[in-house]
């Protein structure tokens, strides 16, 4: 299927978005201006849970024969598999499942997709932030990705498995392709923590990427901290716009990189079209084989 197929189809892109920090919403505006950029569909629209526009407002005065909703998350969490398709309508699984993820409404199907941070493409997302941090600063020369322990920086929960589930399988995704010394994961809220790469890391190169759709306040903030820098230090940096990790950063006998969130890398844009084309495969003639379609009455 050609992205010229969309073209009777508007895209949401759907963020959890928070009015203290315009940072949570970057991630949804860049790849939604991206998209529309491309004229793939008849129209992108951005909408949040937790800021304006809201989504559902948003998807309401939609009038397109075809609406893809397209989570801008990392886990199917509970924002993402419950609370905002729940508040559009769309039926749950019994059981504790997910969406039910096609619903009629008269003339329209509406597509709920499934979080872009579980495809497995994300995994080129995440390789090109490690990439780049390093090639952007080499100082003093960039070490070869054989001689780097790289580290995927998760939030992690006691609340919620899939959110370390999601940052385990990046792990295992790039390990198998033996492009570093070591890849693991690592979390804010479980084992093991942040500050454990430094005695975890075998060479003196590391670095860590966080698996987060926005540069928010976990990731310029508290990351930062927790992988060493003075709380003070990166709240002045804050305050003066600037990066909060200088790159790299020699702590504890390792040099260390840090880069920007997934979320914010363009190639996220095409994890957004394939999880559109995935959605669209659910749909006309085979719709009826999906399970949880749900026809609204």
């Amino acid at each position: 299927m050609s992205d010229a197929d969309f073209a009777d189809a508007t895209l949401v892109l759907i963020g959890h978005g928070t009015a203290l920090n315009e940072e949570s919403a970057a991630p949804v505006r860049q790849h939604a201006a991206e998209l529309r950029r491309r004229n793939c569909f008849a129209g992108v629209r951005e909408a949040f849970w937790n800021q304006e526009p809201r989504v559902s407002e948003v998807v309401s005065g939609l009038t397109t024969r075809r609406v893809f909703l397209a989570p801008l998350f990392i886990s199917e969490g509970y924002f993402s598999e419950q609370v905002i398709p729940k508040a559009l309508g769309f039926e749950m699984a019994g059981q504790g499942g997910g969406p039910k993820r096609v619903l009629r409404r008269g003339d329209q199907t509406l597509f709920y997709a499934l979080p872009v941070g579980t495809h497995d493409a994300i995994t080129r997302v995440l390789l090109a932030r490690a990439r780049e941090v390093v090639g952007q600063f080499p100082f003093p020369r960039a070490p070869k990705q054989g001689d780097i322990t790289l580290f995927v920086a998760g939030h992690g929960t006691e609340q919620n498995d899939n959110s370390r589930t999601a940052v385990e399988r990046q792990v295992e995704l790039v390990r198998a392709m033996a492009l570093y010394a070591a890849v693991h994961a690592l979390f804010m809220e479980e084992e093991p923590r942040i500050a454990t790469c430094y005695s975890t890391a075998q060479t003196k190169n590391i670095v860590v990427v966080p698996f987060f759709i926005s540069d928010g306040l976990h990731v310029r903030e508290d990351i930062p901290v927790l992988l060493g820098e003075p709380e003070r230090v990166v709240r002045q940096r804050l305050q003066n716009g600037q990066a909060t990790w200088r790159n790299p950063t020699e702590r504890h006998g390792k040099r260390v990189w840090y880069a920007s969130a997934v979320g914010t890398e363009p190639l996220l844009a095409e994890v957004i079209l394939e999880r559109v084309r995935e959605s669209s495969a659910w749909g006309e003639e085979a719709v009826r084989q999906v399970p949880g379609l749900m026809t609204e009455r």
